[in-house]
């Protein structure tokens, strides 16, 4: 009976103590990043930021620009993503987060719920529309579908 463990000797993780916060630098990913950073009261340890340049943006821009033009504007793209996640990084680090960064290239759909498998984390937060408003009224919002589709629980934050 000695070796026998009970469930009251483990030590169960928080709910909140990894976080997945996709964001896309928008108010209302801000807004989210406010509740990311109160779940650090909740339990929340770490925090893996992950923004997703959109594939099907870059398409229609190689559809418009050439090769150059494309590259430039890519290389662009992932340098100012670079410089907002930073920002971010040193925000959540300040009141003890320890963050892992990824910035990924295609759809956010997808790329969300890769990393949400890949990173194990117990909650995704993430603001309710981002930058591509019109597209997401038509279309649904990458929002509503991680919530559809994610196997973690998800809280999304309105405007």
């Amino acid at each position: 009976m000695g070796n026998i463990q009970t469930n009251r000797n483990k030590r169960r993780p928080e709910m909140f103590e990894k976080i997945l916060f996709p964001t896309d630098f928008s108010d209302v990913a801000r807004k989210a990043l406010s509740f990311v950073k109160r779940l650090k009261e909740a339990g929340g340890e770490e925090v893996t930021l992950l923004h997703v340049i959109d594939q099907s943006n870059l398409e229609t821009l190689s559809s418009i620009r050439t090769v150059p033009d494309y590259l430039t504007i890519e290389k662009d793209l992932e340098d100012r993503a670079a410089e907002e996640i930073k920002l971010i990084e040193n925000e959540l680090k300040e009141i003890g987060y320890k963050v892992t960064t990824r910035i990924e290239k295609g759809f956010p759909l997808r790329e969300v719920l890769k990393v949400a498998g890949e990173e194990p984390s117990y909650i995704i937060v993430m603001g309710s529309h981002g930058k591509s408003n019109i597209q997401e009224m038509l279309l649904g919002s990458v929002s509503e579908k991680v919530v559809r589709k994610a196997k973690n629980p998800v809280l999304v934050v309105k405007r």
